[in-house]
């Protein structure tokens, strides 16, 4: 005759430890919704301000697009800087959350691109 086993059953320990993961995973995912906008804000002006500084660093100034982080304030160390000669533009990017160009133009400086929004 063939016994059969008994079904294993997850114990109140582990319910537990599920229902705290879930509860952890939802706090995250509010806490994720509630600061994205202010932290897309930030990344926006933060790009927009390090466009608008190392354009003006390099094409009204003239010098080399390296030397225009010293005119940056201070946190302003994830900004990523790129210039393109041709359209002298500096385009100022927050991985994953912003980027913001400003160009050059003769008699007005540097001006940024539209936001989009």
């Amino acid at each position: 005759m063939a016994t059969a086993k008994p079904i294993a059953r997850s114990g109140p320990k582990s319910r537990w430890k599920l229902r705290l993961a879930l509860l952890l995973a939802v706090i995250a995912f509010a806490a994720a919704v509630w600061f994205w906008q202010p932290l897309r804000a930030y990344a926006l002006t933060g790009a927009s301000y390090g466009a608008r500084v190392a354009c003006s660093c390099r094409y009204v100034e003239g010098r080399p697009l390296g030397s225009c982080r010293d005119d940056f304030e201070p946190g302003m160390g994830l900004v990523h800087l790129s210039e393109d000669d041709q359209a002298r533009s500096v385009t100022a990017t927050f991985p994953l959350l912003s980027r913001q160009t400003a160009v050059f133009r003769e008699g007005e400086g540097c001006v940024l691109e539209r936001w989009e929004n």
